[in-house]
């Protein structure tokens, strides 16, 4: 309690000399000086005009300027400039804290030399320097494709590709829907169809029919979407993100793919009129089933199913988002960052992220809160939400979590910009060093043709650097550690800006490259250059192309390939039995074609010999529930320390139905030995109801071991936050018992808080 009280006192002190401070600080509000007429004078421009000024030329045309002119860009920003008129120094002021322009040109690192800008794509594809044994293809290019913004490959290997025509500006708003309650606003109106095909945006796909590595069949999907950004297949249709909607269009003839209906809207509030550049993007289907996708911190986003109300809405500007493709379910993964535009998988079901002007590495945990590059952290939940409504901002309707504290830091060893005076000032001067702070695409290479140094490293997309970063994801207590690789790929050439890449179903790969002059965005629509387009495939040993279908094989066929070592076989093949599977449950006959295919995967995970194949089949397992005694459970006690960790997670994503076996929860919490378990364990409880976390939190609190781990005292606190605000006794309990020192500090600062809360209401 020497702690508490300490707050407390801390605290009325500052009350006090915050009383005595404004008595000292009260000032006159001043005379306006007059002119000889008597009347003030427009010294402050107050009058909106340069009445009582002498401009001469044309450089304060235009002003003086009303209002905030960064809110409008950047909602998260404010000028904080006074009274209602500002204008712009005639002449370039003198600061006291400027710095010296010779000095800093003197410590900046050399400026990049760049041998080209604007080859044709060939050229491009022969002027990129490459590691031995590896050759670039041009597959596809201006004029067959432009402005590739986000693509996926389907089950037959086929590069779907969205170009975006409409970006940086959505045209129109989307029309109100009148429709009364109860009303299926899943079904476009004919109005807001009329909107969402109101763009200038396409879906093509490209196939390659005679394995020489360059398209020869291109196919037009779907045309005049409006600002598409997001793009991935399965289901039975295609994915489609493009704010403020998340959309499904289903697809029947996948020989010649058309629509078979209307856009289904599943999700809207998605902003679109904020930066455009970090809107929801980079789809890709987890491991556990759902739909991940990414989203930018200045693109403040309030997002339900299409009508629904604010209280059925989750925030979202900065993080990792996910979406159940059968149960409709949006969450919010993790919280933070900068504008991600690139997400992946490794084999152990670990996600990665890359980002811009913040450092670049980040793992992806689920409930973690990370370093934001601007703004305030936010509820990641409805219940969250409830719980600190008094924090919501009144003007935005942002839910803010004021009790983060201290959020988690950068999971890399390194940045990709030179220098000391940041990331921006490092532009064109990087290279030594990786090419710069912007990054947009991340793969995990788990193909199947590469040789096995590239094995399991990430591939990031380097914007100012045009080039393909690879860094490499090292084991490190709970989580990773990023250690730097060497450049894998550089174009030599300015204009080169790829946004994603993903291996195929031979190990190769394939990249969509943007190919624009201007490497930054702009809220201009004649600031892109909407000429250019390029989609590169790289292959080692001159890989031979193989043929695919994977939605003509038979269920014992997919099975068969859920523990291949293929990778993208693998994901296929799990996500079509998922597909399957959810459509036989309506049946008899279907679910006794579940039970032999649920007793297949069992039979596979008692034999797999590695992790990866174990944890792929769990994977497959958890797809095809509801036909069996749940297989899971005992894997609590498995010797695997990764599959006890995704046996946690898998549980609780059944939490609604009640079966998370919290007894064995608190036995993993003190006896397990792994600190990946561990962290599993404080991602859960925060799906946990919060009165049932304690006796876990207890155990987990005593890990003195856990206190210089990057990501557990963090995470113990996030699960902890709401438990000791609802219990100030039993925090103070759960206080005493911890034996990481930053959870005490934060247990008191949290029970301060709560009491002088309950001081002031009294």
């Amino acid at each position: 309690m020497t702690t508490l009280l300490r707050h407390i006192r801390l605290f009325w002190l500052a009350v006090l000399m915050l009383g005595v401070g404004s008595v000292f600080c009260a000032t006159p509000s001043g005379i306006r000086p007059v002119g000889k007429d008597g009347k003030p004078l427009n010294l402050d421009f107050e009058e909106g005009t340069l009445k009582d000024w002498k401009a001469e030329g044309k450089a304060f045309e235009g002003q003086p300027i009303k209002g905030d002119t960064v809110f409008p860009r950047r909602n998260e920003m404010r000028s904080d400039h006074q009274g209602n008129y500002f204008k712009f120094y005639a002449e370039r002021p003198k600061f006291d804290n400027e710095l010296d322009p010779a000095k800093v040109i003197a410590e900046s690192p050399p400026a990049d030399v760049v041998p080209f800008a604007g080859l044709s794509p060939q050229d491009a594809a022969t002027s990129a320097t490459l590691p031995p044994g590896f050759k670039m293809h041009v597959f596809a290019a201006e004029p067959d494709v432009k402005q590739p913004i986000a693509f996926c490959l389907d089950d037959r290997g086929r590069v779907w590709v969205a170009e975006g025509y409409t970006y940086p500006r959505r045209r129109g708003n989307p029309p109100p829907d009148s429709r009364p309650a109860g009303a299926d606003r899943s079904k476009p109106t004919p109005e807001q169809l009329k909107d969402i095909l109101g763009g200038a945006d396409r879906i093509l796909v490209f196939e390659d029919t005679d394995g020489d590595h360059k398209f020869d069949k291109r196919t037009v999907f779907l045309e005049n979407l409006n600002l598409v950004s997001g793009l991935e297949i399965g289901f039975g249709g295609v994915w489609i993100g493009a704010a403020p909607y998340l959309m499904f269009v289903p697809v029947t003839d996948w020989d010649n793919p058309k629509p078979a209906g209307d856009p289904q809207l599943l999700l809207d509030g998605w902003n679109y009129s904020a930066d455009t550049h970090e809107v929801l993007n980079t789809f890709t289907w987890g491991p556990d089933g759902w739909l991940y996708g990414c989203h930018g911190v200045f693109c403040p986003s309030h997002v339900g199913k299409a009508g629904a109300p604010e209280s059925d809405r989750q925030w979202m500007d900065a993080g990792v988002w996910r979406y159940h493709p059968t149960r409709h379910v949006f969450e919010v993964f993790t919280e933070g960052g900068s504008n991600p535009w690139g997400i992946d998988f490794d084999e152990y079901g670990q996600l990665f992220a890359e980002m811009c002007v913040i450092p670049h590495f980040w793992q992806m945990i689920q409930g973690a809160r990370i370093e934001r590059q601007g703004g305030e952290h936010f509820c990641i939940n409805r219940e969250e939400t409830a719980r600190n409504e008094q924090s919501r901002d009144q003007r935005s309707r942002k839910p803010i979590y004021p009790f983060v504290y201290q959020d988690i830091k950068p999971h890399g060893d390194h940045v990709h910009w030179a220098g000391t005076k940041g990331p921006h000032a490092a532009n064109a001067r990087s290279d030594a060093v990786g090419g710069g702070h912007a990054h947009a695409g991340m793969m995990c290479y788990l193909g199947a043709s590469w040789p096995e140094e590239y094995h399991g490293k990430l591939f990031i997309g380097n914007i100012h650097g045009q080039r393909l970063n690879m860094d490499i994801p090292e084991r490190q207590g709970s989580g990773y550690v990023g250690r730097h690789g060497k450049d894998f790929l550089n174009f030599n050439d300015t204009w080169s800006q790829t946004l994603n890449q993903l291996y195929d179903q031979d190990g190769s790969v394939y990249t969509i490259d943007w190919y624009d002059k201007n490497q930054c965005h702009n809220t201009r629509e004649d600031g892109h250059d909407r000429s250019n387009g390029r989609i590169y495939k790289i292959v080692y040993n001159n890989q031979s192309v193989t043929k695919v279908d994977l939605q003509r094989l038979s269920d014992e066929e997919l099975v068969k390939l859920v523990p291949s070592e293929n990778e993208w076989m693998s994901r296929h093949a799990r996500r079509a039995l998922h597909e399957r599977s959810w459509n036989l449950r309506t049946s008899r006959e279907g679910r006794l074609k579940l039970i032999v295919e649920t007793k297949n995967l069992e039979d596979l995970f008692q034999n797999a010999g590695t992790t990866t194949a174990r944890l792929k089949t769990l994977w497959a397992l958890h797809s095809c529930p509801g036909v069996m005694p749940d297989p899971i459970p005992p894997l609590l006690k498995h010797k695997d320390e990764f599959v006890r960790a995704w046996a946690i997670q898998l549980l609780c994503e059944m939490w609604s139905s009640g079966r998370a076996p919290l007894a064995e929860f608190e036995r993993l919490a003190r006896e397990d030995k792994a600190p990946v378990v561990r962290l599993y364990l404080a991602s859960a409880l925060q799906r946990i109801p919060v009165e049932q976390r304690w006796l876990i939190l207890e155990q987990l609190v005593t890990h003195a071991e856990d206190a210089s781990d990057h990501n557990l005292p963090l995470m113990y606190w996030y699960a902890a936050e709401p438990c000791v605000a609802s219990d100030p006794a039993k925090g103070v309990a759960l206080l005493k018992q911890s034996k990481i020192p930053l959870l005490r500090e934060f247990i008191a600062r949290r029970l301060a808080t709560s009491s002088l809360k309950t001081v002031a209401n009294k």
